[in-house]
């Protein structure tokens, strides 16, 4: 059975050290780059590649057009999964230390590339180390194989489309960030405050609750309620550079509702167009 959203700490302890199984480790802290590379050299759960967000799941930043994390160009990250030893055959499990605010980036790009065969470890890094299970500081051998990637069509809206549906009561945008970034309130990062005129606030933290996602069930009413029973494909998440907005995307896709799309320059390349805020 493939693991296509989340799966338990129970369950990866079953079958991390299947030969058709790749973990990757994704912790990174936006205030300390390096942090999270120095985490997993510290230790990590045995067999676990490390991707950083920066380095291995962003493209090149062209500054007053893209935002914080462009996405990379789909054949350079097919060449880097394809380095990891992902291919059509493998599962793949993604985690972090964050509540899988980053480890959501790698599960969706896995998926618009065609792999749907990945999951986010629920509960992270914190709930393996909680649960007493093996970790490790070796580096994995890698043994590479052919990624071939699929792009999925309109998985994606991009700056024109999302002005356009904007105020469109036909869609929904969601802004995933905390509150008071949505309102404009506090904004530690990008140089102008607030949020796409149009865009509902659904916090990613929401979809969490002691550390863990919130049932199908209850995300399936959460989003729901925000989205106004929209279809998938009207139904564009964002945040502040394209990679918490990919947590909401997995509870959405958790809940049962399917593949939403992404605004991977989100915030940080919206406002690089004086015009548009």
């Amino acid at each position: 059975m493939a693991y296509t959203t989340l799966i338990g700490v129970d369950e990866l302890a079953q079958a991390y050290t299947h030969p058709q199984w790749v973990l990757i480790d994704c912790r990174f802290e936006l205030s300390d780059p390096s942090a999270g590379r120095r985490a997993y050299q510290e230790a990590h759960i045995p067999g676990a590649r490390y991707a950083h967000l920066d380095e291995d799941l962003s493209g090149p930043i062209i500054p007053g057009y893209t935002g914080r994390h462009p996405l990379p160009e789909p054949e350079k990250l097919a060449q880097i999964l394809g380095l990891w030893g992902i291919d059509e055959q493998v599962q793949v499990v993604v985690y972090d230390a964050q509540g899988g605010g980053v480890a959501a980036r790698l599960w969706w790009m896995l998926r618009w590339l065609g792999h749907p065969a990945v999951a986010v470890l629920d509960g992270g890094w914190p709930a393996w180390t909680k649960a007493g299970l093996p970790t490790d500081q070796s580096i994995p051998q890698l043994v590479p194989r052919t990624f071939v990637p699929s792009i999925q069509p309109n998985w994606i809206a991009e700056a024109p489309e999302v002005d356009q549906v904007r105020h469109d009561p036909s869609y929904a945008l969601l802004d995933v960030r905390a509150p008071e970034r949505y309102r404009g309130e506090v904004e530690p990062i990008d140089p102008v405050a607030g949020h796409i005129d149009g865009a509902i606030n659904a916090p990613f933290a929401a979809n969490l609750q002691d550390g863990h996602f919130r049932s199908p069930e209850a995300l399936r009413q959460h989003y729901l309620t925000l989205s106004g029973h929209k279809k998938p494909e009207q139904v564009i998440f964002y945040c502040g550079s394209g990679v918490t907005a990919c947590h909401g995307l997995l509870a959405w896709a958790h809940a049962g509702l399917g593949d939403a799309r992404l605004y991977p320059g989100s915030w940080s390349e919206w406002i690089t167009d004086p015009t548009r805020c």
